[in-house]
């Protein structure tokens, strides 16, 4: 009963499988006995359909660890995720990557966009990569989404930052996927570009009715999502919902003077 009540303590009642993401006891260790790092110490966490998370926190607070457990891309120590309802904590590897080509999409900060492509054979490589048949009609349907339509046939060499990451957006956004995990996509880019491509982000939350979990350091990008999550020292230290850049900004602070009162001591 305590599991369950604290898995609502982040997400409004429903079934379970309104959840898009769900971690129950998400525990992340490296290494053992003294020299052991614990990243991640019981996360208890459930994130509605449809909605933006911020995920914020110092240097070395787990937000990495979090993102990469979260999304299948590292194995918790201890705990469950379920992605879209659908544990992913005892999958093979081969299911697990074909579940992430599948029903994930995956923004980063360097793009990550192949050079020898075209803008369009970026987009649709999640369905080759999946054994399907790249659909173009899609591709050219984010494409238009993220106002690209005319750069289908461009190498990303040719386009600029921005652009390249809203072809990675695109990308993203293809398979329809149940949650797209963004890893500081603004941490490459100027402010202007930076709001468009949040906007973008924002745009696929509240038109598409997409999920997004985003990892940064910028208060500012952070304001953009409904809730921001913070953690420290590989726990949810505080939460904050539909907050201003200002107001993540003074909690940050908050968060982090502990740490600095200590080294100062």
């Amino acid at each position: 009963m305590g599991l369950r009540k604290k898995r609502h303590e982040d997400a409004p009642a429903g079934p379970p499988h309104d959840w898009a993401v769900e971690l129950h006891g998400v525990r992340r260790q490296y290494g053992r006995g003294g020299s052991a790092v614990h990243a991640l110490r019981g996360i208890d966490l459930a994130l509605p359909r449809g909605t933006f998370t911020a995920i914020m926190g110092p240097s070395g607070s787990g937000k990495s660890t979090f993102l990469q457990c979260a999304a299948g891309l590292d194995r918790p120590t201890a705990g469950t995720v379920h992605l879209g309802g659908t544990e992913i904590t005892g999958l093979s590897e081969n299911k697990l990557t074909a579940l992430r080509r599948t029903r994930l999409g995956f923004v980063f900060q360097a793009f990550n966009l192949l050079p020898s492509l075209t803008v369009e054979q970026n987009v649709v490589l999640p369905m080759r990569l999946a054994g399907h048949r790249p659909d173009r009609r899609r591709a050219a349907e984010v494409l238009a989404q993220v106002g690209l339509a005319d750069k289908a046939r461009r190498r990303p060499g040719q386009l600029s930052g921005g652009q390249q990451q809203r072809v990675a957006i695109a990308r993203a956004l293809v398979t329809r996927p149940d949650v797209v995990f963004a890893d500081e996509p603004t941490g490459a880019l100027d402010t202007t570009t930076a709001a468009e491509i949040l906007g973008l982000l924002r745009q696929a939350v509240d038109g598409l009715g997409s999920t997004v979990v985003m990892v940064t350091h910028d208060p500012a990008a952070a304001a953009w999502a409904d809730r921001v999550l913070f953690l420290a020292d590989g726990s949810i230290a505080d939460r904050l919902e539909r907050a201003s850049a200002q107001q993540i900004a003074a909690r940050m602070t908050a968060l982090t003077a502990p740490a600095y009162a200590g080294a100062a001591a």
